[in-house]
């Protein structure tokens, strides 16, 4: 008797809500067709030595949707890490790619479902081209893949901003004072827009929009001179400044590397130095990964699970399942890494947001 088709799937990166909706998708759709599926812990390290996998039913997958994070577990560390400095990529080394080929062909694994962002699907490109079955899912918080109109996890990161907005908004009123909150987002605005517009944020700053400090002044000057006992102020971790670059600061996990942040801290100590008003600065960084996914996550996160078996099952390898005009399609992995996707500066939701007077400090107000 002919053993069952197997395939593996992993989690690659930072972690973020919808992943395990992903996970029970793919499981429940391969059981669905008799094949069998294997997790591998911990990204790509687990299928290098010592070889880290469970064999995943709908049992060991129930229940598990409205779980944040990811049951297999997940790096950006490790052997298969190829990022070697702020924004710089390398390849991996042809024998860790070809140590993981042997892994999957001891295990006949017939594919290899990669769910990850443009780091992540990079190296699944790579293990494509090293002869291993790929398929992308791409996740990612920051909505800054451009291959698809968005990913899960960045429903439930925008939720989180705005609890958090209209939890600072009640504290701030209270004492007069200016709110600097930072999300996350990398070189893309996107949470920090759509997180500001719901929790009705003042001023939002977005890495495509360079600021000046001292429009950003003015702008909280008039509010308060309205008569308005407070002010927000939202910026996305990757915002500069007109003729600056950007903040980041040293990462201590990963020696020789950078990570943005910190902006925040920046912009509250100039706006302390202009102001008569109290400022604080509030990172809400991890927050914004974990927690339960919203339902938006959890069904479009289902909807790519069962898309990707759909692909290995069309033997569309070196393709990513991609969502635009509220459907599941698939693009080369290729077109969709290497580019980023960022806020249109023109585009409607910032034209929306500016006609009622929220300001970018783009313009003196």
């Amino acid at each position: 008797m002919a053993s069952p088709t197997r395939i593996g799937i992993l989690t690659s990166g930072g972690d973020c809500p919808g992943l395990n909706a992903v996970i029970r998708a793919v499981v429940r759709t391969c059981s669905q067709i008799g094949w069998e599926v294997l997790g591998f812990n911990d990204g790509y390290e687990g299928l290098l030595d010592p070889v880290r996998y469970e064999v995943l039913t709908r049992r060991r997958t129930s229940g598990i949707m409205q779980l944040g994070g990811t049951i297999l577990g997940t790096t950006n560390r490790g052997r298969f890490a190829a990022k070697v400095g702020h924004g710089d990529k390398a390849r991996i080394p042809a024998e860790v790619l070809q140590e993981a080929k042997r892994t999957c062909d001891q295990l006949e694994i017939k594919a290899l479902i990669c769910c990850g962002g443009d780091g992540s699907l990079s190296t699944a490109l790579q293990l494509q081209e090293a002869g291993v079955n790929c398929v992308g899912v791409p996740k990612t918080i920051d909505n800054d893949i451009s291959a698809t109109a968005t990913s899960f996890g960045f429903d439930s990161a925008v939720n989180c901003v705005a609890d958090a907005i209209d939890r600072l908004q009640t504290t701030a009123r209270s004492h007069k004072r200016v709110m600097v909150v930072e999300t996350m987002g990398r070189y893309a605005g996107w949470i920090a827009l759509y997180g500001g517009l719901a929790g009705g944020a003042d001023v939002i700053l977005i890495p495509e929009i360079p600021f000046h400090y001292e429009y950003v002044v003015n702008a909280i000057n008039q509010r308060m001179a309205a008569g308005y006992r407070s002010t927000m102020v939202v910026v996305a971790e990757g915002a500069r400044a007109v003729g600056e670059g950007f903040v980041t600061q040293a990462d201590a996990a990963k020696p020789g590397e950078k990570r943005l942040g910190g902006v925040s801290h920046h912009l509250t100590e100039y706006l302390a130095s202009k102001l008569e008003y109290e400022c604080r600065n509030i990172i809400l960084a991890h927050l914004q990964r974990g927690g339960e996914p919203t339902a938006l996550d959890r069904i479009l996160g289902t909807r790519f699970g069962v898309g990707a078996v759909q692909l290995v099952q069309q033997g569309k390898f070196g393709h990513m399942v991609s969502y635009q005009d509220y459907k599941i399609d698939s693009v080369p992995i290729a077109e969709a890494v290497g580019q980023i996707k960022t806020v249109p500066p023109d585009g409607q939701v910032v034209m929306a947001a500016k006609a009622m007077g929220i300001h970018f400090g783009d313009i003196q107000p």
